[in-house]
């Protein structure tokens, strides 16, 4: 994670040299925002981040070789991962739902106005997702009947798992709740709203808030 006073370094990683330099440009601008690499596909993106140590990743899906799905889960997989926002079609973009269980911090839509672009890869850099409840919904549609069955039951035995506690903090996250509002709801202070977040991400072996949020969905708790 970032800290908030220093630059935000940010690696492109897209096929298509136009949208890279396109990204590049608008985030040129932003004081607060290091281009700091570019890559073409998912191997050259792994070399990149072992090269430039970035903060946040842009990865998109589609792309020769290694794709960003696969390179999502090996990025994420590293110590001190860096956040990686995915970037996508959404139509025509399957394999989205399955980039954020890999541990993707979200989406954007590759036609996002560029001061949106910004506000999300400053928040992913501070910690905070950028995945709201109506597009986790919308994702989670574009599965099977039987494959939502089969997660049902296997979210539904992990949440099993949980102490009462957790659980509730659990199906806040999948709510969308923050970290304020969630402690706020419960009863509890905001140092302990983090508390529960970090020990559930240790029992469920996740590695950010997406993914609770994916599992609270699955098991039709939010």
């Amino acid at each position: 994670m970032a800290e908030l006073s220093e630059q935000i370094r940010v690696l492109v990683v897209d096929d298509d040299a136009l949208v890279r330099a396109g990204l590049t440009m608008i985030l040129a601008g932003a004081g607060d925002v290091e281009i700091v690499g570019e890559a073409a596909d998912g191997s050259e993106a792994e070399r990149a981040v072992t090269e430039h140590q970035p903060d946040v990743v842009l990865m998109d899906i589609r792309m020769p070789g290694i794709d960003g799905l696969a390179a999502t889960e090996i990025v994420r997989a590293r110590d001190d991962p860096p956040e990686v926002i995915v970037l996508t079609t959404f139509d025509t973009d399957d394999h989205v739902l399955s980039a954020l269980r890999a541990g993707a911090s979200g989406f954007l839509l590759k036609d996002t106005p560029p001061a949106d672009l910004l506000r999300a890869i400053r928040a992913v850099a501070a910690g905070e997702p950028i995945l709201s409840p109506t597009i986790t919904r919308r994702l989670i549609q574009h599965a099977t009947a039987n494959e939502a069955g089969e997660r049902r039951r296997h979210a539904r035995d992990q949440l099993g798992l949980l102490s009462e506690r957790e659980r509730e903090v659990a199906v806040a996250i999948g709510r969308g709740k923050s970290n304020a509002e969630i402690s706020r709801e419960l009863y509890m202070s905001i140092a302990t709203v983090k508390a529960h977040v970090s020990r559930l991400l240790e029992k469920l072996q996740f590695n950010n808030r997406v993914q609770i949020a994916l599992l609270a969905h699955d098991a039709g708790e939010a």
